[in-house]
């Protein structure tokens, strides 16, 4: 499994919550509490992305342009930037804007189900919500910046067809084909992004392509248990020892086994929060033979040891989210 799919798969970067927007201007959503990433696809009329709590700009969107949404703070998405918010999605639920007032008294309850009438002339839209999970989503959102927007292309326009005309569908076995394809979406949307000459990513992910260098880390994400050395990792990928380990330390801007060491606290910070394996079992599940090993490398990359980490981060729970969200 190369890198890139590893990160999706851990991160459980699947199932996603999928809504079909249909609006015809002038509309405007205000969604609360974003999910870790959002996928917004636009698939006819204008539509614009306006973050809130943040210095960029507002984004137009044209036909068939993806915009992918990282963070969990409030957004809007609209026909234009300057239409004031109508309606705030929050809690999984819709809630209309009363006019001239302010706060929860202003909202009234509807159906969160479907948005939307399908009315001549309207922005249609697909919004695919993603609940990234621990250390591994969050090097899975490093790649991105608050807000990318993938301008349509034949690829991910054909993708997006097969999408827009599942969503139109009620047949058995629809939610499977939806997922399927909002995920397939999501990964053209990212290699997109990825390859714009602009785009600043880690450095592992530009060595994924060079030869040797991407089939070593393709080894580590594979085998993460496994006890590498450089000289293995090495003459796997058929380079003396010193050759690899420079180019690897150049490429990925780190050396191969700070890499995997490195590889290794993701996985296991996830363990110790997500399960209730003994240090010693999650020490055995990211490659290490003792639990005090582990210890020592976790405390050094955490600063504290995996007992604190994991009362911590459990007392702290999810992150709150922003309940109300005000006119700008």
């Amino acid at each position: 499994m190369d890198v890139l799919s590893d990160l999706l798969h851990r991160a459980r970067a699947r199932h996603a919550l999928i809504r079909q927007l249909i609006q015809r201007p002038p509309w405007s959503m205000t969604f609360a509490d974003a999910p870790p990433l959002t996928v917004v696809a636009t698939l006819g009329g204008p539509a614009s992305v306006r973050l809130h709590d943040s210095d960029v700009a507002p984004v137009l969107l044209a036909s068939g342009d993806i915009a992918l949404l990282s963070g969990t703070g409030p957004y809007t998405i609209a026909d234009g930037p300057s239409t004031l918010p109508q309606v705030v999605v929050r809690g999984g639920r819709k809630y209309v804007v009363g006019r001239g007032e302010e706060g929860a008294g202003a909202h009234r309850s509807v159906a969160p189900r479907t948005y939307g009438d399908g009315l001549p002339g309207a922005t249609t839209m697909l919004r695919g919500a993603y609940e990234l999970r621990g250390d591994v989503g969050d090097r899975l959102l490093d790649m991105l910046p608050p807000l990318a927007v993938v301008p349509a292309g034949p690829r991910t326009r054909a993708a997006l067809d097969m999408l827009a005309t599942e969503v139109a569908r009620e047949e058995p076995g629809q939610d499977a084909v939806l997922h399927q394809l909002l995920d397939l979406v999501l990964v053209l949307a990212l290699r997109a992004w990825c390859a714009k000459p602009q785009t600043t990513l880690p450095s592992w992910y530009g060595a994924l392509t060079t030869p040797a260098i991407g089939d070593a880390l393709r080894l580590l994400h594979e085998e993460p248990v496994h006890r590498w050395t450089v000289g293995e990792l090495a003459a796997k990928v058929d380079m003396s020892r010193a050759a690899f380990a420079a180019r690897f330390t150049h490429l990925v801007g780190e050396p191969p086994l700070t890499y995997l060491t490195g590889w290794r606290m993701v996985l296991g910070a996830d363990l110790l929060r997500d399960t209730e394996a003994t240090v010693a079992a999650v020490a055995r599940e990211v490659g290490y033979k003792d639990a005090f090993a582990f210890s020592v490398a976790f405390k050094r990359a955490r600063g504290v040891s995996p007992s604190v980490w994991r009362r911590r981060v459990r007392r702290s729970g999810p992150t709150s989210l922003a309940e109300e969200v005000t006119r700008s």
